[in-house]
């Protein structure tokens, strides 16, 4: 069996521009070992429950850096991660103060408790029916068009680009990123090229495929943001980079 089980369920449509993704680990290990998670532009809403049967309900921001996870052997996580915008239309709160950093909830928080974690499919359904009971209101289209381009671009755009096809001022995007998640547009849009070139970094491939200056540049934003080269990035010794460890070889 592998040490790792993963699955991960996209949300349904009503969702889909604010919640990426709704999944789960098992980690099957006895070994208490480090991980590491690296910067991927989501807020993530975290389940645990520990090999001692231990419950917790936590937050976390947006990361600019490498997060080092205490280690959780014979434990079991589900998770929701969200698009930024969730921040202002979901949970109505500025991320600002959580940016490289969590927040732990109340065990009840939004409803959920321990035995969520029995069934993940069942939670899954929970999840989607407790979200959108948090939507009151439609998504303003030009904050809407400007994640979208965002995500499609896979970072390599800029902000005058942004600003320019999403006729809002670049001044005013930056306000709103720093406001709702502590970051600048610039920073959001490189965590999202690192992120979008960690498959090719798990497959050995070294040289930039996405519109970093040169082969030089891309290391030292790799190292930024993993805080290791990218060949040490490629080996991921003991599966410490928990993401790199879950992307699909194909």
């Amino acid at each position: 069996m592998d040490q790792l089980e993963y699955l991960s369920l996209e949300p349904d449509n009503f969702l889909s521009e604010m919640v990426e993704s709704i999944w789960m680990v098992k980690n099957h290990n006895d070994e208490k070992r480090e991980g590491i998670v690296v910067p991927d532009g989501k807020i993530d809403l975290f389940l645990f429950l520990g090999e001692d049967e231990d419950f917790e309900i936590f937050i976390s921001g947006i990361c600019t850096g490498p997060v080092i996870k205490p280690p959780f052997p014979r434990s079991t996580m589900f998770a929701i991660s969200f698009y930024p915008i969730a921040a202002e239309y979901i949970f109505k709160q500025s991320f600002a103060g959580l940016k490289d950093n969590k927040q732990i909830l109340s065990p009840d928080y939004w409803g959920f408790c321990k035995s969520d974690m029995a069934d993940f499919e069942q939670f899954y359904r929970r999840a989607c029916n407790v979200i959108k009971m948090k939507v009151e209101k439609k998504i303003d289209e030009r904050k809407k068009n400007l994640f979208e381009l965002i995500y499609l671009s896979k970072g390599e755009t800029t902000v005058e680009e942004l600003s320019q096809k999403v006729s809002w001022s670049s001044r005013q995007i930056n306000r709103y990123f720093n406001t709702w998640l502590g970051v600048s547009l610039k920073s959001y849009i490189n965590i999202i090229r690192f992120s979008n070139s960690l498959k090719q970094l798990k497959k050995g491939d070294f040289y930039p495929e996405l519109n970093y200056g040169d082969q030089s540049h891309f290391i030292r934003e790799v190292k930024k943001f993993a805080g290791v080269k990218p060949t040490i990035l490629n080996k991921n010794e003991n599966d410490r980079f928990i993401q790199l460890s879950l992307i699909s070889e194909t």
